[in-house]
């Protein structure tokens, strides 16, 4: 008498329940955890752009200007290209934002997830922001500068 071996068609579904469930558990996870890596690593850009903005302090002692002499305007287009904002493109925008957007004793950075990016589905937090004293934004109470 032969016997045949393998899987059979039972044994199979099995398998592929198990992974599925497995899958549904695992990946909503994973994107959870994909969403606060990017969010810390926006909060620690928006500090290095701080410390930048600070040196220009220390050299023009003003905020607004930078540069050698002190004549150039500091506007968002003026914000260096580090290598946390260069990662981060598509993903989230950095701005100095205010009114006014920044003078020579004040200035408030943010960190805004790019509308249709990957990290627009981040409704705990959303736009991250920093100012001159060091006073991060609202969503700095809900855990999301960790």
């Amino acid at each position: 008498m032969r016997r045949n071996r393998g899987f059979t068609l039972i044994e199979l579904m099995v398998t592929v329940v198990i992974v599925a469930i497995l899958s549904a558990i695992a990946y909503p996870s994973y994107l959870s955890h994909v969403i606060k890596t990017r969010r810390s690593l926006a909060a620690g850009c928006l500090i290095e752009h701080a410390q930048w903005m600070e040196r220009n302090y220390t050299t023009c002692l003003a905020y607004d200007k930078t540069g050698a002499g002190c004549t150039t305007t500091v506007n968002t287009a003026a914000l260096p290209s580090f290598s946390c904002k260069t990662d981060l493109t598509g993903i989230y925008s950095f701005a100095i934002e205010g009114t006014p957007a920044i003078s020579g004793s004040t200035y408030l950075l943010s960190a805004a997830p790019v509308e249709g990016g990957p990290q627009a589905s981040d409704t705990k937090c959303g736009k991250l922001t920093l100012n001159q004293v060091g006073t991060k934004g609202a969503a700095a109470t809900s855990g999301c500068w960790k």
